[in-house]
């Protein structure tokens, strides 16, 4: 067993063949084209593109761990078209038209993703099912219609996005009190540290030089500085992800927000024969307080949510990624949602910090002048997200003008998040505000309106 396996279930889930040999760590100064921070999704992506248009081009990418560490291992294996920005805000700040071209190239993304994964051989368990957002209460039931109606405002197409009758809904996602739910084709379910490992070993078949076990202390002008050497190059990008906060200069520029998961036994062939989700499709429902799930390759339940506090001064600790009252309560809604699944044992918990900007938007930009490129923020819809990202990213570096250049989240600026206490305070509280419109639909049933106006108001939707 791998040492890192305790990391998450798809870790411990990863043969030795797949975690293959380690990586060294960098040996001195060097100098170089291009200089990434950060193994995980976006960083890779980069690098993989940034070869696919100029073979030539020295690329190393330096992680403090190992490929997969973060959030790109951990995560709730959703290859979505989902953005943390909504349309509205996107349109706001561009145009209707600009919104519909950003939304309609992570629908491409996600067939881009797949198209890789064959191409390279990668065996990350893709199935591109869909996304099924059921709905099981009235209230519930009206937000679904009313996201529809805003879709379909903006040019798509039941092909696109659909609203379900329960039938429908049921056939798909067979979980308890479902009266309806939406439907959209762009999501596949993945095996994320599969594909992280797989991914990388296709960037150093193209040419790049992964070094783990290095950390970076400093990022400058084409200049990268780590505890074990500088490395100089003619572009630097940072794709820290949730970890940006830890590098000097930067700590309000993200905050690391928890999210946490669990995963069942496998189970068997007569529960899966009631429940459906026979083509794997990525499933929720549509409580403020996001859960996600999918049926994994192995006939699992992998599980999670937000709910997770956000701690001091942005810290990031192993520490955090079990928390066992977050653990009863998902295995709860779990037994909630699927009734059936009885005294199923939950065999893996684990979580991992995902990163928020300001504004709640993501962004990917490269500046010219000073040769720093960066991309991020996905506040957990990065599986996808990272690959468009790493597409961008290599036609900004290598001056290529394309569609993807002139999406408007291009080279866009959240401010700064509030210096401490006020950041600890104001990020509790927005994790504090789903629970309690959760808990007055129960109680009440009826919306709660002003706690909804209030959270859209702040994620932008």
């Amino acid at each position: 067993m791998h040492e890192l396996s305790n990391l998450s279930m798809w870790h411990a889930t990863m043969s030795d063949e797949e975690w293959g040999p380690g990586r060294t760590a960098l040996g001195g100064d060097l100098d170089v084209d291009v200089a990434i921070v950060g193994a995980g999704y976006t960083g890779l992506w980069t690098a993989y593109y940034l070869l696919q248009r100029q073979p030539s081009l020295r690329v190393v990418v330096l992680e403090a761990n190992v490929v997969g560490f973060g959030a790109s291992g951990r995560n709730g294996g959703w290859c979505s078209a989902l953005l943390p920005m909504g349309l509205d805000a996107v349109a706001a700040a561009s145009s209707r038209d600009a919104a519909v071209r950003l939304q309609r190239a992570m629908h491409d993304t996600v067939d881009e993703v797949g198209r890789v994964v064959q191409a390279e051989g990668i065996e990350c368990d893709f199935q591109r099912g869909g996304y099924v957002s059921l709905s099981r209460s009235a209230m519930q039931l009206d937000r679904a219609k009313a996201s529809i109606e805003h879709l379909h405002s903006f040019g798509f197409t039941d092909d696109e996005y659909r609203l379900l009758g329960a039938d429908e809904a049921l056939s798909m996602c067979g979980a308890s009190k479902v009266e309806g739910g939406t439907f959209t084709p762009f999501c596949a379910a993945i095996h994320p540290a599969r594909l992280a490992r797989g991914l990388a070993r296709a960037v150093e078949r193209a040419g790049a030089t992964i070094y783990e076990h290095t950390p970076v202390i400093e990022i400058g002008n084409r200049q990268v500085r780590t505890q074990l050497g500088t490395v100089r190059a003619g572009v630097v990008v940072r794709a820290t992800e949730a970890y940006t906060s830890s590098i000097p200069g930067h700590a309000r520029d993200l905050v690391p927000v928890y999210s946490l998961m669990v995963a069942t036994e496998p189970l068997p062939a007569a529960f899966w024969d009631e429940v459906g989700l026979h083509d794997r499709a990525t499933f929720n429902d549509g409580r403020q307080m996001i859960v996600y799930g999918q049926r994994t390759a192995d006939d699992r339940f992998a599980f999670g949510g937000r709910g997770a506090p956000y701690h001091f001064g942005s810290k990031i600790s192993a520490d955090y990624d079990r928390n066992e009252r977050v653990k009863e309560l998902l295995h709860e809604t779990l037994r909630e949602m699927f009734p059936s699944i009885g005294d199923a044992t939950i065999t893996h918990q684990w979580g991992g910090a995902v990163a928020a900007a300001r504004d709640w938007w993501c962004s990917a930009s490269f500046d010219p002048e000073t040769g720093l490129a960066t991309a991020g923020a996905y506040v957990g819809d990065g599986v996808g997200t990272t690959n468009l990202s790493g597409r961008t990213l290599a036609d900004l570096i290598t001056r290529e003008p394309s569609d993807l250049t002139a999406l408007p989240w291009v080279g866009h600026r959240s401010r700064k998040w509030e210096p401490e206490p006020l950041r600890w305070l104001g990020i509790n509280a927005m994790v504090r505000l789903p629970i309690s419109a959760d808990e007055h639909e129960a109680k009440k049933g009826t919306r709660a309106k002003l706690r909804e106006a209030l959270i859209g108001r702040l994620t932008g939707h």
